[in-house]
């Protein structure tokens, strides 16, 4: 015999859309409003009926125990069902429509009642308060049931209670009154319960297109996947609402930026201070890939607006890359100055074995001393001026580049500087980059000349540059401290437009500044100063000539 086929059991449970759950809690909240809101209104419409009918019964009895001669016959009569009290009672009830009017003596006897056969009985519930002269509310049992009573003393003429009268209202007829305004009341709260359910469709529909209709376990998996891939990536990612606030930052954007969590609800100006990559990131500079530089890092940035009017800022660190390409800048030009070195080497071998060939052996010998002079004057001329080593091996390097270039690199001789620079890789980079753009600016000008003056001030150092190229307009003084911004075709490694702002960017971090003006004579004046750039004098003399015999070795062995 084949199995049974297995039995698919029906499971009961909330629908797994966006939509459905929300239109269903939207619908349960509508019904249970429109429920508590009957519940809240019926409650005190039955307590203003109950007092309604309580006051309506104590008027009555009043009114009937404000007759002179109920009391008179409760003196001199007897109680029977034929009495004039039992007559008088009755005709009061007929015409005030109560279900009940009692009149009872001191002794609680009953005088008059609906039922004849009562007469004369005493009454069933308590009727010492009315009979000490209070009058009394209440909603109490009796013999003809539940009713709304008023009681109140009887009075003769001389003012002495002699009695008390019983009114009751019957209690259905209340409970009638307000079973006949529920049908009123339900149709009001189906309209409230319709026009909540025409609300909850609405919502539910635009939750709906904002959600795509996925399920809250997909919107749920995908808000973790976006916090793990967020949080994951090598990139930083720097989300903005429509107001240009921070929204989101990834843990990579608060590494490439410098800031924390703190950011978050703050405007880029805010949270990083003005400057270019403010700009970039709020949006006020447009383009792709564009490079910003926060302290020592160099950026690229790509802004892409989202549909709510905010945006995504993607954040890319290629500080390494730009480092590279600045070195494959400088090697190029090596190998460039090489080539010519090794072109004016032959040249001068020629000459070298020309003389030798001739038996000019004396020329000869001035011959290699005039050129083995010149680079040595070279090498010792920076290295008296200047005591850092690494500063001075770049300078002597820049020396041979300018001389292969037709360029005079000249030091000042204002300069000195010593061996006590605290931060002598970052003034290399400022350096380098102020004598680069310099020899580019002179560039097949003619009489072309580049003269470095650096000095201390005590703990401050202070860097000048001139050139004799065409300077730079006024209008233009700062614009060319800005990231990007390169009067030069850009290399084949990335974009221009870094060396300068890095070169300010390093100046402020040490509290210093950099500036440029007209030079004398024309061309221009780069000036950096660099607070605290040295570090105390040392014991004793200063460098002395142990130091510069070092350094002045130190630049042989580094640009032999």
């Amino acid at each position: 015999m084949s199995p049974a086929p297995p039995v698919r059991r029906l499971r009961l449970g909330m629908p797994r859309r966006v939509f459905s759950q929300v239109l269903l809690m939207q619908l349960a909240i509508a019904a249970g409003v429109a429920v508590l809101a009957t519940g809240l209104f019926l409650a005190p419409l039955g307590e203003q009926l109950d007092d309604q009918a309580m006051r309506r019964a104590l008027a009555i009895a009043q009114t009937t125990a404000a007759v002179p001669q109920i009391a008179e016959d409760l003196r001199r009569t007897q109680p029977s069902a034929d009495g004039p009290v039992q007559r008088e009672a009755e005709r009061i009830r007929a015409a005030s429509g109560a279900e009940y009017v009692v009149v009872m003596d001191l002794r609680g006897v009953r005088w008059s009642h609906t039922e004849p056969l009562e007469v004369g009985g005493h009454v069933s519930t308590d009727p010492s308060e009315a009979l000490a002269g209070r009058e009394v509310m209440e909603i109490d049992n009796g013999t003809l049931g539940r009713s709304a009573r008023g009681k109140v003393p009887l009075r003769d003429s001389t003012g002495r209670i002699v009695g008390a009268v019983s009114v009751g209202i019957e209690y259905d007829s209340v409970r009638a009154r307000l079973v006949h305004a529920i049908p009123g009341l339900l149709a009001y709260a189906g309209g409230a319960l319709a026009v909540g359910a025409l609300a909850a469709w609405l919502i539910s529909r635009r939750v709906q297109r904002q959600t795509r209709d996925l399920a809250f376990s997909d919107i749920s998996a995908l808000l973790a996947e976006r916090e793990a891939m967020l949080h994951g990536i090598r990139e930083g990612v720097v989300a903005l609402d429509r107001t240009g606030r921070v929204r989101l930052l990834n843990d990579e954007a608060q590494r490439l930026l410098g800031i924390g969590d703190e950011a978050v609800g703050r405007s880029p100006d805010e949270a990083l201070g003005e400057g270019r990559t403010s700009d970039v990131l709020a949006g006020r500079v447009t383009g792709t890939d564009l490079i910003a530089v926060r302290g020592q890092r160099v950026l690229v940035v790509n802004r892409m607006p989202t549909d709510d009017g905010g945006a995504v800022a993607t954040l890319r660190d290629r500080t390494e890359l730009e480092q590279l390409g600045r070195e494959l800048d400088s090697t190029h030009g090596l190998i460039d100055a090489l080539r010519a070195q090794d072109h004016e080497h032959a040249n001068r071998m020629h000459t070298l074995l020309g003389l030798l060939e001739l038996e000019m052996y004396d020329d000869a010998v001035d011959f290699v001393g005039e050129v083995v002079g010149d680079h040595r004057a070279t090498a010792e001329q920076v290295t008296e001026k200047i005591g850092d080593p690494l500063l001075a091996a770049l300078l002597v390097g820049k020396a041979t580049v300018a001389a292969e270039r037709g360029v005079a690199l000249r030091i000042s001789d204002g300069t000195r500087l010593p061996d006590r620079l605290v931060d002598p890789r970052g003034l290399v980079t400022v350096v380098g980059n102020l004598v680069d753009n310099a020899l580019d600016a002179v560039a097949g000008t003619a009489h072309a000349r580049v003269e470095v003056e650096l000095r201390a001030e005590g703990r401050t150092a202070v860097l000048r540059v001139r050139d004799t190229g065409p300077g730079v307009p006024s209008e233009q003084r700062e614009l060319i401290f800005t990231e990007g911004w390169s009067t030069k075709r850009p290399p084949a490694h990335g974009k221009r437009g870094i060396g300068l702002s890095l070169v300010r960017r390093l100046a402020e971090r040490q509290g210093g500044r950099a500036s440029v003006s007209d030079a004398r004579g024309g061309g221009a004046e780069f000036t950096v100063v660099l607070p605290e750039a040295l570090a105390g004098s040392p014991a004793g003399a200063d460098a002395g000539p142990a130091l510069a015999a070092s350094a002045r070795s130190t630049v042989e062995e580094e640009t032999r």
